[in-house]
């Protein structure tokens, strides 16, 4: 059953939501920042029972709000932003469920199995989540790290995803492209996903409403969650209010 998952986005230190694909290291556009907190967030999601969700440190300057938020809700929330074998533990220690790592198994555009092993050997499998954000391409979906802004030359194929279930507990994938935009999700990445998923995957990017968790459902066969950011009422959205989330997660 397709679920809402929450999320703290991290940059310069504030709660944002941001248009994804325009992260760079001068800034971003924003959609929102918010007046409150990654620890206000953290106890919000706590108080309501809504696992599963991930705190994302976008770029420098988020090390005390992403450590305040973990804090706040130990094994509650997975974190995110700069994971490395080196931190990966101190992340786990600090409170995280689990620790989401992109852009340190890549290296030179190309997945790295050593990498992959040296971070496994600090989590385990089950504290793992492997974040496989990505952008469209002529020939499908390429991973994008770097605050998505490096297209690698790994795709989102069935042996892909085959191959890296095996080492992690789950999945977390943005469509960099419509990230932010609140213009809909990626009907198309969601469906191929459904198809070729075997553990639990979130998706991002593009919900706008309530409908979009229904169809999400629909398309995924209720096996892709949805994280939905700008379009949500406590980030200053109109399209949809986390307690209509909260229904939609109890009722089903």
């Amino acid at each position: 059953m397709t679920l809402f998952r929450p999320c703290i986005d991290l940059h310069q230190g504030k709660v944002k939501q941001i248009v994804g694909g325009s992260l760079n290291d001068q800034g971003a556009d924003t959609n929102f920042v918010s007046p409150y907190d990654s620890t206000y967030y953290a106890e919000l999601y706590r108080d309501h029972q809504l696992t599963g969700g991930h705190v994302i440190a976008l770029g420098p300057g988020n090390q005390e709000a992403a450590l305040n938020a973990l804090k706040a809700w130990p094994q509650g929330l997975q974190f995110g932003g700069g994971v490395n074998n080196e931190n990966a533990a101190d992340y786990l220690e600090a409170g995280a469920s689990h620790v989401i790592v992109t852009s340190y198994l890549f290296e030179g555009g190309e997945l790295s199995s050593d990498r992959l092993e040296a971070i496994k050997r600090e989590t385990g499998k089950e504290h793992l989540v492997l974040d496989l954000s990505c952008r469209k391409t002529e020939s499908g979906w390429n991973i994008a790290t770097d605050r998505w802004q490096t297209i690698t030359q790994t795709q989102i194929t069935p042996a892909t995803i085959k191959e890296l279930s095996g080492h992690c507990a789950e999945f977390l994938i943005h469509a960099a492209d419509v990230e932010g935009l609140q213009a809909g999700i990626d009907q198309d990445l969601v469906s191929y996903l459904g198809e070729i998923c075997d553990i639990p995957v979130t998706y991002a990017g593009g919900a706008r409403s309530l409908d979009d968790l229904k169809l999400v459902h629909q398309l995924s066969t209720g096996k892709v969650d949805l994280t939905i950011g700008s379009a949500l009422d406590i980030f200053g959205g109109s399209g949809v209010t986390l307690e209509e989330c909260i229904d939609w997660n109890q009722s089903n």
